[in-house]
């Protein structure tokens, strides 16, 4: 099982999107300083997910998100 996931920093203030298949050890690596991009914002709160059968449709899914590059969108899925 795939994930798609948004993450939100109090801190920043600030969404992070991304897709992954063990999404708790994601989320240890993004608290930890794993990645440089999210390494400001710890901590990260998971605040939405959805599963998708194998990685290459979480992909999607991300891609899809990501092009929007929307704010807007992003609150709006969070919302539902």
């Amino acid at each position: 099982m795939a994930h798609f996931y948004i993450l939100h920093s109090e801190k920043l203030n600030r969404y992070y999107v991304g897709a992954c298949i063990d999404l708790e050890r994601r989320l240890y690596e993004h608290n930890i300083g794993h990645s440089k991009y999210t390494s400001t914002g710890v901590p990260w709160k998971v605040v939405y997910t959805e599963s998708y059968p194998d990685l290459r449709e979480a992909k999607k899914r991300e891609l899809s998100v990501k092009r929007k590059k929307s704010r807007i969108y992003i609150e709006s899925l969070i919302q539902k």
